[in-house]
């Protein structure tokens, strides 16, 4: 199997309150044809079966580490780090704040 990969955390969804299932990290493959519609429905379809396939790996490093047993070219998006300006309920009512 070769072709190349896409490494990375994926957000939570708007679903979910906690973070709890932030951890793990995805290993997608990238799109080898094009979709195309089919005629009769107008679905989306496509030859490549490796689309629908996704692979959860606790560390970036098990996911590296099988794309590089895999002879895949890997490509890893890092995630960005959330940032919380922790602010008191006084705040809400300070002269300066911008109503």
């Amino acid at each position: 199997m070769t072709g190349s990969v896409t490494i990375s955390k994926p957000t939570k969804t708007a679903m979910q309150s906690g973070r709890a299932n932030a951890t793990r990290w995805l290993l997608e493959y990238d799109p080898a044809d094009a979709q195309e519609a089919d005629p009769l429905m107008g679905w989306a379809g496509s030859r490549d079966t490796n689309r629908q396939l996704m692979l959860w790996f606790d560390s970036k490093d098990e996911a590296v580490a099988y794309a590089v047993r895999k002879s895949l070219d890997y490509r890893v998006e890092e995630p960005h780090d959330r940032v919380i300006k922790p602010k008191t309920y006084a705040e809400n009512f300070a002269f300066r704040r911008v109503s």
